[in-house]
């Protein structure tokens, strides 16, 4: 993914799941396309997260590139 919205979220009481669901509807209204793809920072994925891919689901991907409570959202490119 080369092109997306960056989203900071650093409530510690939000889990992931909500911050990217949060992030994915603001994506949709902005855009008009459903994100697929989610970059965070490795030590935002605990135990338990998920991070497989379900049909209307964003795919959580861990990348060392994104800062602690940040989102890097958008539509994963085709190769």
């Amino acid at each position: 993914m080369n092109v997306g919205m960056l989203w900071f979220d650093n409530d510690k009481h939000t889990a992931l799941a909500a911050k990217v669901e949060r992030a994915a509807q603001y994506y949709r209204q902005k855009y008009g396309q459903f994100p697929d793809l989610c970059l965070v920072h490795p030590s935002m994925l605990g135990e338990g997260t998920s991070q497989e891919t379900q049909p209307g689901r964003v795919a959580l991907r861990p990348n060392r590139l994104i800062l602690p409570g940040h989102l890097w959202i958008g539509v994963e490119e085709g190769i």
